[in-house]
């Protein structure tokens, strides 16, 4: 078989889930569905949902943090975008990818509009999609220049889909074509620091449903759309499924997903976990030897005028507010703390320094060197960054649980197991 081929012997038949990939989904899924509804907090999610509602009401598809519901198209199109918008959605770290969010977005809609699927067939559909994403970005030796969450997400979303809408199987080339023909989404958007970039993961979510709904209804797509000529790996990302496509179902990806414990992006997680716990007055100069990819995704000057968006993304104003308020919340993220002069002089004690790593991708390990009030120095070097697994942040992430259940505007269509998110009963 061809990898392509692989890949879709993979998405229709799974071996069966280990305990611990699918203790690990059902934690990822909990926290995906806390942020998307603390994301309806967000006013752009209110202008989202504004235009969703005039492409048309009806249907049955919860919204999250909110009342209500939608079309299944329309409404994976708005929680995706909540599920993005604070920039607290987890990533798998060597893909690059936010794993859970074009995935969870997409299959709670098509679930949803089916109605009477299994909490079994859920999960193992949630696993497919989310192990299909990762192997795309892992598969990648290229920069990001697409923005691979939207890119390799919606092609692992739309086959998690299928398997959900009873797609034959010898359809799901189909539905992976049409996905790919859908497929779109750029770093400019992350560049600028635009309200585009949860755009792009509201737009794969609903690509992914879109794909699988014209397949039902008999229409096709390109079937070499990760090997062809103008495939994937040509003009999306560059690289090779080969040595990647014969390992799923035998390593999970999914287990190596991270959460993140704050509302911003996550190569500023590295620093901020360094300064946890730590105030202004302790601390008065850090210098960050990073990779470059760090560099390039949260190095960004800080500007009075910038927005929300680009706030999240700017690890001298994250910095800030971690000392001076000891963590990040998104109601801080404001024209006058943006303009804040005591809070930008936090910010200057920034200095961030590239290590000169060579892979493109890497986002760890990252060196620090903390200059203290009294003079002295401390030194730490961060390969596990906050909110892996194994990195031991509960108390981080009992944090997160209580900020995400104040933000949501309106009480949760679930019931958040707080237990498989912070470790705790």
């Amino acid at each position: 078989m061809t990898p392509t081929q692989q890949l879709l012997a993979f998405a229709a038949a799974p071996p069966p889930l280990p305990s611990d990939v699918a203790a690990m989904a059902r934690t990822l899924l909990n926290d995906t569905l806390l942020v998307g509804s603390a994301g309806a907090s967000l006013s752009a999610s209110d202008a989202v949902l504004a235009a969703a509602l005039r492409w048309g009401e009806g249907g049955t598809v919860p919204l999250m943090g909110r009342t209500g519901t939608l079309a299944a198209a329309s409404a994976a199109f708005v929680n995706g975008f909540q599920i993005h918008c604070l920039e607290w959605d987890a990533v798998h770290e060597p893909a690059v990818v936010h794993a859970m969010s074009v995935v969870t977005a997409a299959l709670h809609a098509t679930a949803h509009a089916k109605g009477n699927v299994s909490h079994d067939d859920a999960l193992i559909a949630l696993v497919v999609g989310v192990e299909i994403a990762c192997a795309l970005g892992v598969a990648a030796t290229s920069p990001l220049t697409f923005f691979r969450p939207a890119t390799a997400g919606v092609l692992g979303a739309s086959l998690a889909c299928a398997r959900i809408a009873g797609i034959a199987p010898d359809r799901f080339d189909d539905v992976l074509g049409l996905a790919y023909s859908f497929a779109a989404g750029t770093m400019q958007a992350h560049v600028e620091g635009s309200i585009a970039l949860p755009l792009q993961i509201a737009n794969a979510a609903r690509a992914a449903v879109s794909a699988v709904d014209l397949v039902a209804a008999g229409l096709g797509g390109p079937h070499d759309p990760l090997e062809g000529p103008f495939g994937y790996f040509r003009l999306f990302d560059q690289g090779s499924l080969a040595h990647v496509a014969p390992s799923l179902g035998q390593q999970w990806r999914m287990t190596d997903i991270s959460i993140k414990p704050w509302p911003c992006g996550r190569a500023s997680h590295a620093t901020l976990g360094v300064l946890a716990g730590r105030r202004a007055a302790e601390v008065v100069k850090i210098e960050a030897v990073v990779p470059p990819l760090i560099r390039r995704l949260v190095g960004r000057p800080w500007t009075d005028a910038m927005a929300p968006a680009t706030a999240r993304l700017c690890l001298p104003f994250l910095v800030a507010l971690m000392l001076r308020d000891g963590r990040i919340d998104p109601r801080a993220f404001t024209p006058a703390n943006f303009g804040d002069p005591a809070l930008r002089a936090l910010g200057s004690r920034l200095q961030i320094l590239d290590d000169g790593t060579s892979d493109p991708n890497a986002l760890s390990p990252q060196s620090f060197r903390l200059t203290l009030a009294d003079g002295s120095t401390l030194e730490n070097t961060v390969s596990v960054t906050p909110g892996a697994p194994g990195s031991g942040a509960t108390a981080l992430l009992h944090s997160k649980v209580a900020l995400a259940l104040e933000l949501m505007p309106a009480p949760a269509f679930f019931k958040p197991d707080l237990s498989g998110l912070t470790g705790t009963p």
